[in-house]
């Protein structure tokens, strides 16, 4: 291994560009994110006694459950940009329906299932186990200190099972990019609903998508007088040139502090992931279990 200029150990295959690792973002977070809409995770959480009727009684709690019996508190830090009303609604008594340890299991039970259904007989061909190898080699280089949801998936037994090795490595790698994302939108000045008003402003997706994060209409006019305030948004609720510009950074910083897992992976490594893992995730979007519009700006960002 070789050193790039940051210090981060380089892989074989050299050095990874900045794009590329947005791009690998892009073909992980579908297979992470199978584990909230594929109906067998739904199934099981209800079997522990969740409503599944709508996404997000099961949702908290199946992304919280690595940290532990983490309360309402620990939620909204950790998830940033849902309202903390929202959290509270559906943490405080998340975990006396079924404790962590329990949705833990639960949930690899879910995506074992949902895989298999989604991959038919490829869910246990040499390719996804080599996908799975690779991904797990990045997921196990990614440095977690100051990323609670990253240490916290990183910290869980890793599967005998490639498939449900490969999801266990995508959850990681998304969660260490979406700690590091926080940190970016602090650095930025930008509180959790402004984040998503910014986001909103330069069309990374619709403002009625992100109000499934349970903000007021109130807090979420006062986020906008607040950026308009800055020059970051019109009055029509757009971004400004400095709007757009601020947005680029962050996105800018987040790929920049997700780059590490890659870089130890190196760029011959890396793009022979990316081919194994385009079958796979051609199978889960094609699907049609994941919403066509999301609140991460994927396809737009």
């Amino acid at each position: 291994m070789s050193k790039c200029d940051g210090g981060t150990e380089v892989g074989a295959g050299g050095a990874v560009e900045p794009g590329r690792v947005r791009g690998l973002w892009h073909l992980l977070e579908p297979l992470h994110a199978v584990l909230y809409y594929a109906p067998e995770v739904s199934e099981e959480a209800a079997a522990l006694g969740y409503e599944t009727g709508e996404r997000w009684p099961s949702y908290f709690p199946l992304r919280a459950a690595p940290l532990g019996p983490a309360g309402a508190g620990r939620v909204t830090s950790a998830f940033y940009s849902f309202s903390p009303r929202m959290v509270a609604e559906h943490m405080d008594s998340a975990w006396a329906v079924a404790a962590p340890d329990a949705v833990l299991a639960a949930r690899m039970r879910g995506i074992d299932r949902a895989y298999r259904t989604l991959f038919g007989d490829r869910v246990d061909s040499p390719e996804l186990a080599r996908a799975a190898a690779l991904a797990r080699r990045a997921a196990e280089a990614a440095d977690t200190a100051g990323r609670p949801l990253a240490a916290a998936s990183a910290e869980q037994e890793w599967s005998e099972a490639p498939h449900l090795q490969l999801w266990q490595a995508a959850t990681i790698l998304r969660e260490h990019r979406g700690d590091g994302h926080l940190a970016a939108l602090l650095v930025a000045g930008l509180d959790p609903v402004e984040s998503l008003v910014s986001f909103a402003a330069v069309g990374a997706a619709s403002v009625e998508r992100f109000e499934s994060r349970g903000w007021s209409k109130g807090e979420w006019e006062s986020a906008r007088e607040r950026l308009t305030a800055r020059g970051l948004v019109d009055e029509q609720g757009g971004a400004t040139d400095a709007g757009r510009d601020l947005r680029h950074r962050v996105e800018h910083h987040t790929d920049q502090l997700a780059a590490a897992p890659w870089q130890s992976l190196g760029a011959t490594d890396t793009e022979l992931l990316a081919d194994l893992l385009g079958d796979f995730w051609v199978a889960v979007l094609s699907s049609g279990l994941l919403p066509a519009e999301n609140t991460l700006g994927i396809g737009r960002i």
